[in-house]
């Protein structure tokens, strides 16, 4: 970390402003050399200076310069921040003449990388950044918010802390094993305080499902045969004709996706084609396709012809997705009913007509008791939400609970003290306090160029 780096850190286009970060020991030195107005070197840090960029004698745009030094910054390095007015050949113009002059291309969140590296944030909370520059309704904002703040981080701050206090008597322990009564004292002192660690830690997965739902959103899939009213039903559901809708059994023969907001919680919709036998190769493609995306879906929409009885096809779907959050939708029901709803092993079944738009509210209220949308309204947003660090703390519970199973068979207190430590290290992981070069280049990789 050092060279100098330099990025457009707005998206490039035409517009007002665009605003180029630049990041490193010669920071000031490299944009100074650029400018002209006050001596950059010698100003306040945080103030923001009015002048041009020069390319040798000649102006580029007339801008803004902020300065900001080392180490309040969010790099914790010396950062310049150049307002320049906002179009593509400006903005690029002056990103090559500072690299041309020292600066170095920044690669994808290596700003937010630096960030990390010095101490200035940990790993929950650089992924909360890339979660509030990603975010899509005002829940997900305010769950990176939380992340970014360092609320998130505290709640596993707090469980390393009660493991380095475990550990702390383990060792008293083996020191002095003589003293039969600190054995005595230390097993008891485990058994307690792991029964609240194990559940504090139950609290925040518990919690953290809802983190999921609320950044990545509810991905829902909707299936049935052909010509039951998929199509129709995604189109009542985003208020718009995404998909085309015929009497044509297979005229949906690849998945077509929309989005909806409910309570604040994004449904990422897929309507697939219609599942039966088929020899038309192309139909069949988009029929596996269908079959396979319902391992895949957080929530299933199963539709039902209430014009039509059971077939042996319906039967066999409602038995596979048994065990999946699921919906039965039985549609059509301006048309007389022929189907055994009785027949139907489904605690969430709603009846709806998609073609006089009647009971798609009914259809929104069951998958809001269903993910409990309203109690996440009501809740805080002090959760984890990353598939990494909510995986890192199910293993960190899980060699807890070989402590605990230890603990309880008498197992020598130093044999305890190796699952200790490897719940320790694995929170450590998610905050970031312990890493693989391989992990932070993967997880900054993600992030876009400016940031």
């Amino acid at each position: 970390m050092e060279d100098t780096i330099a990025a457009i850190a707005t998206s490039l286009g035409v517009g007002a402003i665009s605003i180029i970060r630049v990041s490193g020991n010669d920071a000031i030195k490299i944009v100074n050399n650029l400018f002209k107005g006050k001596d950059l070197t010698k100003v306040s840090s945080h103030t923001i200076n009015y002048g041009h960029i020069l390319d040798q004698d000649k102006i580029v745009d007339e801008v803004l310069v902020s300065v900001m030094r080392a180490p309040k910054t969010f790099t914790r390095e010396d950062v310049v921040e150049i307002n320049v007015h906002g179009g593509i050949a400006t903005t690029n113009k002056v990103l090559e003449l500072l690299l041309t002059n020292g600066c170095r291309l920044a690669e994808p969140g290596e700003f937010t990388k630096r960030a990390f590296l010095n101490g200035r944030i940990d790993l929950v909370e650089a992924e909360g950044v890339m979660d509030l520059i990603n975010a899509k309704t005002d829940k997900a904002r305010d769950l990176a918010i939380n992340q970014v703040s360092g609320s998130v981080s505290n709640l596993i701050k707090e469980l390393r802390q009660s493991l380095v206090e475990i550990l702390a008597n383990i060792e008293v322990n083996i020191d002095y094993p003589e003293y039969e009564d600190i054995e005595v004292m230390t097993i008891e002192m485990i058994k307690d305080k792991l029964k609240m660690i194990k559940q504090k830690i139950k609290e925040i997965l518990d919690k953290s499902q809802n983190g999921k739902i609320v950044k990545d959103g509810i991905k829902t899939v909707i299936i049935g045969r052909p010509n039951v009213g998929k199509s129709s039903i995604l189109n009542r559901l985003l208020e718009e004709d995404k998909a085309i809708v015929t009497d044509v059994a297979g005229t949906t023969r690849d998945i077509v996706e929309g989005r909806i907001t409910i309570d604040g919680i994004v449904l990422n919709i897929i309507d697939t084609a219609g599942i039966r036998k088929t020899d038309d190769l192309v139909e069949s493609i988009g029929v596996k396709k269908s079959l396979s995306l319902i391992d895949e879906a957080d929530l299933i929409l199963f539709v039902l012809n209430n014009n039509e009885s059971l077939t042996k096809e319906d039967e066999e779907i409602l038995k596979k997705i048994k065990k999946h959050n699921s919906i039965v939708i039985i549609n059509k029901i301006d048309l007389a009913n022929k189907i055994n709803i009785d027949a139907i092993d489904n605690d969430n079944i709603v009846m709806l007509s998609a073609l006089n738009n009647e009971g798609i509210n009914d259809l929104k209220a069951t998958i809001k008791k269903m993910f409990n949308l309203e109690q996440i309204e009501q809740e805080d947003y002090t959760y984890l939400s990353s598939a990494r660090s909510i995986a890192l703390l199910k293993q960190a519970s899980k060699a807890l609970d070989n402590v605990e199973e230890g603990v309880n068979n008498n197992m020598p207190i130093d044999m305890v003290e190796i699952d200790l430590k490897d719940a320790w290290n694995l929170l450590g992981e998610i905050i970031g306090a312990n890493y693989s070069e391989e992990l932070i280049d993967q997880l900054f990789s993600q992030f876009c160029l400016g940031k």
